[in-house]
């Protein structure tokens, strides 16, 4: 049944009153702490949603991708191209756990990734850093947790957002976090046979 115009502008007065009211609380600003992980698609795909939304305002930032290795991807290829002006762009890893098949080089690589995040975040230009597939080289203790904590507690910059990517993120960073979302898998179609595709996985 169609809801009386009359009835329903006067409900939709009363819930914007109260949203504005709501809305008239939140006056701070910092910067966040966000984590995006889970089994589901789309952790880093929002995340560099969110770097292209800084670039399209002017807003200086970077990425460091911790374990994809060298394959062309539509975000890099486009930042390098076209934006690296405004977004570092460090690719710093050689590729998934299950393709290197060495633990000590794969250390190596995160912690060269990991110094170069903290150089980045530590530099108040650039508003946000993502830290692209960190959750992974956490999970796997190529970096120690103890101390990305730690310099997320006591050396990023107020207004400088960090963003975490990739799955299994860990209870004590979720606990830091300002922002935390997880991605659920309800479906996708690679357990049909469908290959990774462009434009939609990379």
């Amino acid at each position: 049944m169609t809801e009386d115009p009359e009835r329903h502008a006067m409900k939709m007065a009363r819930k914007k009153a109260s949203r504005d009211k709501i809305m008239a609380t939140k006056t701070d600003e910092k910067g966040l702490i966000i984590v995006h992980t889970g089994k589901g698609k789309g952790k880093s795909t929002a995340a560099f949603g969110m770097i292209f939304r800084h670039i399209a305002h002017g807003m200086p930032c970077a990425v460091v991708q911790f374990i994809k290795g060298g394959m062309s991807t539509g975000e890099r290829d486009m930042i390098l191209a076209r934006f690296s002006d405004l977004c570092e762009f460090h690719t710093m890893g050689e590729g998934f756990t299950w393709e290197t098949q060495d633990r000590t080089r794969d250390m190596e690589m995160a912690r060269a990734a990991w110094e170069k995040a903290k150089e980045l975040i530590r530099d108040e230009r650039n508003s946000m850093v993502l830290l692209d597939e960190i959750n992974i080289a956490l999970r796997y203790d190529y970096i120690p947790l103890e101390e990305v904590l730690e310099f997320l507690a006591t050396e990023k910059p107020h207004m400088t957002h960090v963003v975490l990517t990739g799955r299994n993120a860990k209870p004590e960073l979720i606990e830091l976090a300002d922002m935390v979302t997880e991605m659920e898998l309800v479906k996708h179609p690679f357990r049909s046979g469908v290959k990774a595709q462009k434009g939609v996985e990379f």
